[in-house]
């Protein structure tokens, strides 16, 4: 047997495991959802130890190929679980999703369709998820959670360089769940790139493709499956300052969007300046990115206006076009200058990835504007653009953020994992027909109904 025989058989062979791992789940009470999330808790706080060395391994591995330029900094910080907080926030994330209301079974929409016949409209998982992601191993755990939350069952695959951390995480998940009522195998990991590409080809049974990762990534699983992909493949967010912009405010949003944490998907990469700003407050914001050595690629009238900073000559240059298309994932911004709220609207719209960006306002009606002429899933006035996160919204944590068009927008969490289906109920003695609502007397009453829990 050829190795792509093999491969392609043993993708099929998890493929089927996860599609009887869900079903089989669906029939176990909701309940005990979050009685698995607490055994996966438990084990991996007792595990803690463990997955650091291995951890520590990866990371090992990771800065051995970032000395040598093949990995950038960037990936490597994303791999550390030691870092401080980290691994609480992780097992915490755990705790949080098991406290949300479960998303399934809701009804969205109850209408008697006539006398004895009732219609709903209710909440259900999507089903086999396969989610691919790069660098951090804590990915595991937050889509592993969200994913038993929501019954939704859960193919992982994390990058090469996380590879211990991520197998031993998944392994320690399997190991929780096989002392529930929810199968061992509704948690599964894959580990090689082969393996991918046969379970893209898996499209009986696997419902949803995720991919959390750079743009390569997402376009080359985007041209590769049959299945659904849901995701985000840039994070080129703009902050804009208006006219009317607060120093002080301005200031602290602009800085804390760009160095909070800068390989992250939310961080800032392109600034504009209301142009009436050149000469007041653009030179105090571009003062305090220097203080942080941010590196600025301006246009001409952004560079001119601070052509007598004493760090100009050392960290700022002119921009290019392609600045204004770049995740640049560090210490560099992309600044321009515009001459109203709607350009800096109409930049956006045509240069960013349409994942987060802000305004710096104090006009009611430029906060409007930006609000509804912004076509990007997470759209603020006067807040760090690092605020796009599902576990700052309150969702526990995420699965990942969706700049798409389909059911989910923005950072995805339990409402993000359902879909929903519609339930009929009969009440009637004989049974209903179509004839009965539609030949002689017969008619549809569209009622609506209470939203209540459906009857079955």
């Amino acid at each position: 047997m050829s190795s792509s025989s093999s491969s392609s058989n043993a993708a099929e062979s998890i493929a089927v495991a996860a599609r009887q791992a869900f079903e089989a789940s669906q029939l176990v009470e909701v309940g005990q959802r979050d009685v698995a999330l607490g055994a996966i808790r438990k084990v991996l706080e007792s595990k803690r130890e463990e997955v650091l060395a291995a951890n520590k391994k990866d990371m090992e591995a990771a800065e051995a190929l970032a000395a040598e330029g093949k990995l950038s900094k960037t990936l490597v910080s994303r791999l550390d679980l030691s870092r401080p907080g980290k691994y609480d926030s992780m097992l915490q994330g755990i705790t949080d999703v098991a406290a949300l209301p479960a998303p399934t079974g809701l009804v969205t929409f109850a209408k008697e369709l006539g006398p004895g016949l009732d219609l709903y409209r209710v909440t259900c998982p999507v089903g086999v998820l396969l989610v691919i992601f790069e660098a951090r191993p804590e990915v595991v755990v937050n889509i592993a959670a969200l994913a038993i939350k929501s019954g939704n069952a859960a193919i992982l695959k994390g990058g090469k360089e996380s590879i211990h951390t991520a197998t031993l995480l998944s392994s320690l998940i399997g190991e929780a769940l096989s002392t529930t009522s929810i199968p061992s195998t509704f948690i599964q990991s894959v580990s090689t790139r082969s393996e991918i590409s046969s379970l893209l080809a898996q499209d009986k049974y696997i419902d949803l493709v995720m991919p959390r990762g750079g743009n390569e990534l997402v376009r080359s699983i985007q041209n590769n499956t049959r299945i659904p992909v849901m995701g985000h493949a840039d994070g080129i967010c703009a902050v804009y300052v208006d006219e009317s912009a607060k120093e002080e405010k301005a200031v602290r949003v602009v800085v804390e969007s760009k160095i909070d944490y800068m390989a992250a998907c939310n961080s800032a990469e392109t600034l504009l300046i209301h142009s009436s700003l050149l000469d007041t407050l653009w030179p105090r914001i571009a003062s305090a990115l220097f203080s942080h050595n941010v590196c600025l690629r301006c246009d001409p009238s952004t560079l001119s206006a601070i052509k007598d900073h004493p760090d100009t000559s050392r960290l700022a240059t002119a921009s290019s076009e392609t600045d204004y298309h770049t995740e640049f994932l560090g210490p560099t911004l992309a600044v321009k200058t515009v001459g109203s709220v709607s350009e800096a609207i109409k930049h956006i719209n045509s240069h960013s990835s349409h994942h987060t960006d802000s305004i710096i306002t104090e006009d009611e009606s430029a906060m409007s504007a930006w609000c509804r002429g912004l076509d990007s899933a997470n759209c603020f006035v006067n807040a760090s653009t690092r605020f796009a996160d599902g576990t700052r919204y309150g969702l526990g944590t995420e699965v990942g953020i969706s700049t798409g068009k389909t059911h989910a927008r923005g950072p995805v969490g339990l409402d993000g994992l359902v879909i929903y289906k519609y339930m009929m109920r009969s009440k009637t003695e004989g049974g209903s027909l179509i004839a009965d609502h539609e030949k002689g007397e017969g008619k549809y009453t569209h009622k609506d109904l209470p939203r209540e829990q459906p009857p079955f």
